[in-house]
């Protein structure tokens, strides 16, 4: 992670803080956000540091949008480590979405909006088949998961938190 932080702050990245071991980095940018930024970043941790890496990179707003979109608000007050979000590449669309309720088999919900997918996991994550490569296969894109804890942690690092909603 130090070397990911380090990698942004000679970027010219301002800000630049970690939460967790998991490449949960915080910076600001006056650069352009969205695929652009997260193409760069990619090129630039492979060429500098020969890491081959995925970077989902959302904005303050964004953050702070995908925590009020949540469609499982009682979920996340009663048990917020069951609650994950996949942050995707790119937008599924309404087809894929479909098929990725269809074909669970558990009590596992699934809801997507935008590039964010929100499950919950009533009987627990552990053995449950709806996992980061089910969801990519089926939505075809690639994604990574936090579970509502983190994503409530992160916010809280931004300016003006969107944790206090």
């Amino acid at each position: 992670m130090a070397e990911l932080c380090d990698l942004l702050v000679e970027l010219g990245f301002g800000d630049v803080r970690s939460l967790l071991q998991t490449g949960n980095l915080i910076f600001r940018s006056r650069a352009e956000t969205g695929a652009e930024l997260e193409d760069f970043l990619e090129a630039q941790a492979a060429q500098r540091h020969h890491l081959h890496t995925d970077f989902f990179v959302r904005t303050g707003e964004e953050w702070k949008q995908i925590i009020a979109n949540n469609p499982f608000g009682e979920e996340a007050k009663r048990d917020p480590s069951h609650l994950l979000i996949v942050f995707l590449k790119r937008t599924p669309s309404p087809d894929e979405a479909k098929q990725v309720q269809a074909a669970i088999t558990g009590p596992e919900i699934v809801s997507i909006s935008g590039r964010e997918a929100y499950i919950v996991y009533p009987a627990g994550i552990g053995r449950s088949r709806v996992t980061n490569a089910f969801v990519e296969r089926k939505l075809g894109t690639r994604g990574t998961a936090r579970n509502w804890n983190t994503v409530l942690k992160l916010a809280s690092l931004l300016p003006n938190s969107a944790a206090d909603k």
